[in-house]
C-alpha cells in the first residue's frame, strides 16, 4: 500500500514551525489566495470535484453580490472571479468564507481543509484558528494550553456556568471585525468568580470580597495577583474610562491568568469533594 506521506514527512525533515502572532485584524493576501488552492486541491474524486463554480457560489454568498453571467468557463474565467472576490473584500468577511467552505464539505473534506487552514495560521503568525467549524482567536502556547486546560477541568468538575462564561470571554475576543475587549474582561472574572464561589460555599460576595474574606482559598502572596486582577478588571472592565479603552493583549492577558488560576480552584475544589 503506498504511503501517503510526502519525502519530508516520511523522513522526519519536517515540523510545523509557530510564528509569533503578527495579524488578527486582517486577511493577508498569501492567505487569499491559499484559499481557493486549499479548495481544489480537495479533488480526489471526479464525483467529489471542486470547481471553482463552486467556490463562485460561495463568495457571492457570503459577500451578497450576483456572480458575473459573463463568466461561464470554468478556467480561467469563472477562477478569475472568484479570485478577484477574495483579493477585494474587507478583511473580515475573508474569514466568513472559510467558515462557508467548511459549510459545505464532508467530515473527510472538513478535516482535511481545516486542517490546511489552521496549519496556515500558525506558519504565518495569524492569530485565529478553526476550532468545530467555527473561526476563533488563537494565542501563544501558554495563552492556548491555559484556555482549553480550564475548560475541560470545568467541565470535569461539572461547573458549567464558570465553562460558559470562558467561553463567551473567547467568542468576545473572536468577534469580527471588532473583538468586545470589555466584554472578554467581564466574562473571564465572571468565570473565576463563580469557581471561587463554589470552592468557598460563599454564593453571594464579588471575587474582591472573597479574597478578603476566605484568604487562605490562594497561597499567599498569589492571592494578592487575584485581587489585583480583581482591581484591574474592576477598572477596565466594568469602569471604562472615556478615551482610555483596554487592549487586545491586556484582555488576553487577563483570560490567560483567569484560566489557570480557575483551574487551580477547580482542581482543589475535586480534591476536596472526594
Amino acid at each position: 500500500m503506498m504511503n501517503k506521506q510526502t519525502f519530508s514527512k516520511r523522513q522526519g525533515f519536517f515540523s510545523l514551525k509557530e510564528k509569533e502572532i503578527t495579524v488578527r485584524e486582517d486577511a493577508p493576501e498569501g492567505l487569499r489566495g491559499f484559499i481557493k488552492m486549499a479548495f481544489y486541491n480537495l479533488n480526489k474524486r471526479p464525483s467529489d470535484l471542486k470547481r471553482p463554480s463552486d467556490l463562485r457560489a460561495i463568495t457571492t454568498r457570503v459577500l451578497e453580490i450576483p456572480p458575473n453571467r459573463d463568466n461561464w468557463s470554468e478556467f480561467p474565467n469563472i477562477d478569475w472571479e472568484v479570485e478577484e472576490h477574495l483579493k477585494k473584500c474587507e478583511w473580515h468577511l475573508v474569514y466568513d468564507i472559510i467558515e462557508e467552505i467548511i459549510k459545505e464539505l464532508n467530515s473527510e473534506e472538513n478535516e482535511t481543509f481545516t486542517n490546511k487552514i489552521n496549519k496556515y495560521f500558525i506558519e504565518n503568525g495569524i492569530g485565529w484558528e478553526i476550532v468545530n467549524g467555527q473561526i476563533e482567536t488563537r494565542g501563544d502556547e501558554v495563552f492556548e494550553t491555559a484556555v482549553k486546560t480550564v475548560v475541560s477541568v470545568l467541565d470535569n468538575a461539572q461547573l458549567q456556568t464558570a465553562k460558559t462564561e470562558i467561553r463567551e470571554a473567547l467568542n468576545d475576543l473572536s468577534r469580527r471585525p471588532t473583538p468586545d475587549i470589555t466584554g472578554a474582561i467581564q466574562h473571564s472574572l465572571t468565570c473565576l468568580e463563580c469557581v471561587t464561589r463554589e470552592f468557598t460555599e460563599d454564593k453571594k460576595s464579588t471575587l474582591g470580597d472573597l479574597m478578603k474574606k476566605y484568604s487562605d482559598v490562594i497561597p499567599s502572596p498569589l492571592d494578592q495577583a487575584v485581587t489585583k486582577i480583581w482591581g484591574f478588571t474592576s477598572e477596565q472592565g466594568r469602569h471604562l474610562r472615556e478615551g482610555e479603552p483596554p487592549e487586545y493583549l491586556e484582555a488576553e492577558l487577563v483570560v490567560e491568568v483567569t484560566s489557570a488560576i480557575a483551574t487551580y480552584l477547580a482542581k482543589k475544589l475535586k480534591v476536596k469533594q472526594l
